[in-house]
């Protein structure tokens, strides 16, 4: 009797308990009703036109009625909120009261991973998109701000999960099978014992006209600085030198113009010797500096050749003293840089010249292994008519023969053909000898590794391995930049939502519709018009080596604000139809640098209103672009003052029943024309703009006075006074072609 009693008290109090939470529950529930309300007219707008499968799809026929929720309307929607928070507070104790081991076994497991988006959450969870917004109502997510393509953090994405009564299962990413690498490298290096001299591979550098190629040409005896256009070297040149000693020496004439910087930096990766030139009367150049640099980047060592020294005005002992500011110190003052006084002009100590890189060679003990694999650098790519694409190639170990199959950067060839600097065919090139080789499938670009690889078929997995390593690479950029976008779009976000936090809701769709508006695309003449200020282009040229300088020039450009200058394409080639369309589609202009254009091909181009411009000199193309860019710009209006007066005495007249103020004037300088515009400046300030309404001198209406003449004037605009000591000057407006603020540098 006494347990039977025990047993009844215990079910009083935990009736009473149970009652008691029951109503400290429902004052929660009350506490939390104005944030519930709030959140749930927010999702309200968001998905008023979307049908609701929940809940709230009793009120959506209503709601969509009006645009906004009448009183009625919210208490209805009041009383289903907290009809579905008690029903889930009552599932919540069924579910209680049931097993723990049960309940685990009968969650559903949901595989998630970080990052993922509403949308795919919602498809996890073979769910409503809705579901997962409910889910995160009365949480501190802005529900305004997430789209079914949001991302979810992963403190979000576990609410959700536990909200929905599911089980979290992280899922690993899925990865691509790791492959292995197929790419061709460099063999081990060679044993001494197979070693064998070679001849030295050197460069030639220095400021732009200072005689490098004249130099060059007294060495080989030929003319080459006269078929360079405008006099300037514009792209590398290779070439195999014989002394009347017997030795040989490999020559690379790199461009001095401000322009060719990669290729300067190019030839001292490749070289063995730099023979600097610098002109006697001229002295220490910008591009001197930067050929300095390049050989200390390089570890290459130094010839100094000082030239020009048969000019009136040269100064060698000068160049030598400005050298030494750049730890360039000859042997006359201690160092150890070889400096030659030469003449490319009459020839002057060539052969001293020569024999200073010989005996530097021999110091560095120079050799190479002439077996196995072949190993070099491509110097230029370039088109020929009727052989493709043709590279001239530094072999730098092994020895290349016919039918070799060669892998450079992205592209790969089969050698049919080889040919010297003199265009004569060869059947072998050993190390240090420069080649030309016809055969490429692709263009390599200047400057990257030959390798020989064993057949065709390694070739193309080479290249393929290649081409799928720079799309990963490529990718990943892609992901880091869509991230840091992603990342500023939140912030702008957040920023928004703190601007506009205070504001009604009413008051901050509105204010949402307003920038939406704004932001509207433009329509197609409008479009026309705003595309008017920029210049697509399309860059052709000879070699390599050369669209690589224009498009490193192209990379300086700093007036976007003024005109866009587009790149569409570029290329290596003649200008071909292809070329023409895309200019045609894209309303650009196709420059050419040391390329063709067929009449065929200029006929079309007129037909279809595209220009071709062509140039074999590089800063005349980059002048004539810099043209072209400015006649994109509007017109800039000029004063050009034609006269000007001094005020000395003022007053007025009557003109009908109104005072009409006068200035008595003299002219002081040109004439003042009653047709042309004027201006009253008062202690260095313009205080008015405009035209006269009379011109007089004495009585008499003129319209022009010269100078030393007194006449006076009233204006158009008869709230201006006149003080003595104030100027009138008189103008004229010229419109005036703009010109663009980009300077290339040179």
């Amino acid at each position: 009797m006494s347990t039977s009693r025990g047993e009844l008290a215990l079910g009083v109090q935990a009736g009473e308990r149970r009652n008691m939470n029951q109503k400290i529950l429902k004052l929660e529930n009350l506490l939390r009703f104005h944030t519930i309300c709030r959140q749930l007219h927010s999702l309200y707008q968001r998905r008023m036109l979307a049908q609701w499968r929940h809940v709230f799809s009793s009120a959506y026929l209503v709601w969509t009625a009006q645009l906004y929720p009448q009183p009625w309307q919210t208490h209805a929607l009041i009383r289903t909120a907290l009809s579905q928070h008690r029903l889930l507070v009552t599932k919540k104790e069924k579910k209680s009261q049931k097993p723990q081991l049960s309940s685990t076994k009968s969650k559903k497991e949901v595989e998630v991973w970080i990052g993922m988006t509403v949308e795919e959450l919602a498809r996890a969870m073979e769910k409503d998109i809705d579901c997962v917004y409910e889910s995160l109502l009365n949480t501190a997510v802005d529900i305004d701000s997430l789209e079914a393509h949001s991302h979810l953090d992963e403190v979000w994405i576990k609410e959700v999960i536990k909200k929905s009564g599911m089980k979290l299962k992280w899922s690993k990413l899925k990865q691509d099978k790791v492959r292995e690498n197929k790419d061709a490298v460099k063999r081990p290096q060679a044993d001494p014992a197979l070693l064998i001299p070679r001849s030295p591979v050197v460069t030639i550098m220095g400021h732009v006209d200072h005689g490098k190629t004249t130099l060059l040409d007294k060495l080989r005896k030929t003319q080459v600085a006269a078929m360079e256009a405008g006099g300037i070297t514009q792209h590398i040149g290779a070439f195999l030198v014989s002394l009347p000693s017997g030795e040989k020496i490999t020559f690379l004439d790199t461009p001095g113009h401000a322009a060719f910087s990669a290729m300067r930096a190019r030839g001292a990766q490749v070289t063995d010797i730099i023979i600097l030139v610098v002109a006697a009367d001229d002295g220490v150049m910008k591009q001197t500096v930067e050929s300095i640099q390049h050989a200390k980047d390089a570890q290459v060592p130094i010839v100094l050749a000082i030239n020009k020294c048969d000019k009136a005005e040269a100064d060698p002992e000068k160049v030598k003293k400005e050298l030494l500011a750049y730890d360039v110190v000859c042997e006359d003052y201690g160092g150890d840089v070889q400096a030659v006084h030469v003449s490319a002009l009459t020839g002057d100590n060539m052969m001293a010249l020569a024999e200073a890189t010989i005996a530097l060679a021999e110091m560095l003990e120079l050799k190479a292994d002439p077996t196995g694999p072949v190993e070099g650098t491509v110097i230029e790519s370039f088109t020929d008519k009727g052989r493709g694409p043709v590279t001239t190639a530094i072999i730098q170990r092994g020895t290349l023969r016919k039918g070799s199959i060669l892998v450079a950067g992205k592209s790969w060839a089969k050698v049919r053909l080889m040919f010297d600097e003199n265009d004569k065919v060869i059947d072998e090139a050993c190390p240090s000898m420069p080649v030309g080789i016809i055969g490429w499938r692709d263009f390599p670009s200047a400057g990257d590794e030959i390798l020989e690889v064993e057949s065709e078929p390694r070739a193309r997995e080479v290249v393929h391995w290649r081409k799928y390593e720079q799309e990963q690479e490529k990718n990943k950029e892609d992901l880091e930049l869509i991230e840091e976008k992603r990342k500023e779009h939140q912030e702008a976000h957040r920023k928004a939502r703190e601007k506009y936090g205070t504001l009604h809701w009413k008051a901050r769709s509105f204010i949402k519709y307003k920038i939406k508006k704004q932001q509207q695309p433009l329509k197609p003449k409008e479009k026309a018009g705003g595309d008017s200020n920029a210049l697509p282009i399309i860059i052709k040229g000879d070699v390599d080596g050369s669209v690589e300088a224009i498009l490193n020039i192209m990379d300086t450009y700093d007036a976007s604000h003024e005109c866009e200058l587009e790149l569409v394409h570029s290329g290596v080639g003649d200008i071909s139809e292809n070329d023409v369309n895309l200019a045609e589609t894209f309303h650009g202009v196709i420059y050419g640098f040391n390329v063709n254009a067929g009449n065929v091909i200029q006929q079309s181009a007129a037909k279809k209103g595209v220009k071709i411009k062509l140039h074999k000199i590089i800063y005349r193309l980059i002048e004539d672009l810099q043209e072209e860019l400015s006649s994109r710009l509007p017109c800039i209006v000029e004063e050009h003052t034609i006269g000007e007066a001094s005020i000395l005495a003022t007053f007025s007249i009557t003109e009908g029943k109104k005072k009409v103020p006068v200035a008595g004037c003299r002219v002081q300088k040109g004439q003042l024309e009653k047709q042309k515009k004027f201006k009253l400046i008062r202690n260095g300030h313009v205080i008015w703009k405009g035209s006269l309404i009379s011109l007089k001198h004495h009585k008499d209406d003129i319209s022009v006075i010269k100078t030393g003449m007194d006449c006076g004037l009233s204006l158009d605009e008869e709230k201006i006074e006149f003080k003595v000591g104030d100027d009138i000057v008189c103008y004229e407006e010229k419109e005036v072609l703009a010109k663009t603020s980009w300077d290339p540098g040179f």
